[in-house]
């Protein structure tokens, strides 16, 4: 069992190397299929042939299981669980164990949902990654905690708590020119993937209010706080708040597929949102330049030398390198005007129903 201060000196190694060991990580998965060549793991039926409109998702709510102890010989004497010991030892600013809804079973188009809690993900997978990060400073040879997970791809072996991870693209129809956005994520402020490049908004699924079982509804918030800087909403009525109205009639949004981190299991759900240039300018015209987790970077033209860069050459989160690289291969159908379906389902009062 390490002291404290081992403890942290595995952790500083994880945050100092963690896309490197997440790169690795993914050799321990040989069999399991990867999203568009970059190391997210994932499964073949999250996987659509085509961009599929996020209303045509269904979702429903059902009763969680419990799972045993994921406790690890490798956190330091006094902490039952590894979010117990980054509280006290090595906490970022944004730190709070929300309740959540956990993934139980997902088959194209329905996804059903238990509820969870944030630091489900960070006893099972952040300590996944230490153990990892302890392998390669030669601390330990062995994996047990990783080992006893078995394929990370599979709901029923641990909690999964769900980000849903959108690449956000302007695009002016009359000029094709087309640009996205991307976040650094600050390591002192975020309990994941601090140092590396993703995209934005990400937020984990989860509840802000008696009308938020909706994946739509959480995107909705994440792009109000990560992109222009409101702090963190609850309670809102979505069918009266402007943002959101007008957010629901300029997005297109699609579902693209799912995945999994090799090195943390973080799973993300990946979606593309194209907006009209003009409708862009107006809802985004403050884009903040840095947010709660980070630094939001200028838009970035969507070429394929930046998405090469940031897919193969840049410190990029799994999911986001695989969401690029996703949406390139999609480019055509992603960015046809006058698509006659609305990827956005519209903000109402409906409750936990609520489908997307």
């Amino acid at each position: 069992m390490p002291t404290s201060q081992q403890w942290l000196e595995v952790r500083a190694h994880l945050l100092e190397r963690r896309h490197e060991l997440a790169v690795e990580a993914a050799g321990e998965y040989p069999d399991v299929p990867k999203v568009a060549g970059t190391p997210l793991l994932t499964a073949p039926h999250w996987m659509p042939a085509a961009p599929v409109p996020l209303a045509d998702l269904t979702l429903s709510l059902s009763q969680s299981s419990a799972f045993g102890d994921f406790g690890s010989d490798l956190l330091p004497d006094g902490f039952a669980s590894y979010s117990d010991a980054m509280a006290a030892l090595a906490a970022p600013s944004v730190f709070e164990n929300r309740e959540t809804y956990r993934l139980l079973d997902f088959t194209l188009p329905r996804l059903t949902f238990g509820l969870g809690s944030y630091f489900d993900g960070i006893d099972v997978g952040e300590a996944c990654a230490h153990e990892y990060a302890a392998r390669s400073l030669g601390v330990t040879g062995e994996l047990p905690l990783r080992s006893s997970i078995g394929d990370p791809c599979d709901p029923a072996r641990r909690p999964v708590n769900v980000a849903i991870s959108t690449l956000t693209i302007r695009h002016d129809s009359a000029s094709g020119d087309a640009t996205f956005y991307l976040h650094w994520r600050d390591p002192k402020r975020v309990g994941h993937a601090g140092g590396m490049y993703q995209v934005l908004p990400v937020g984990v699924f989860q509840s802000a209010g008696d009308d938020d079982f909706s994946l739509w509804h959480s995107m909705i918030r994440e792009f109000a706080e990560e992109l222009l800087g409101v702090p963190e909403i609850h309670g809102v009525d979505y069918a009266s708040w402007p943002f959101a109205q007008r957010l629901s009639e300029a997005a297109r949004v699609s579902y693209l597929g799912m995945g999994v981190d090799p090195l943390t299991f973080a799973t993300d759900m990946l979606t593309v949102a194209v907006i009209e240039a003009a409708r862009f300018d107006a809802l985004f015209g403050d884009l903040v330049s840095h947010n709660d987790e980070g630094r939001v970077l200028e838009g970035l033209p969507f070429t394929a030398a930046n998405v090469e860069r940031f897919v193969h050459h840049e410190p990029t989160q799994a999911a986001g390198a695989a969401l690029l690289s996703l949406a390139w291969q999609h480019g055509e159908t992603l960015l046809t005007s006058g698509t006659d379906w609305a990827g956005a389902p519209r903000p109402s009062s409906r409750g936990r129903a609520a489908s997307t």
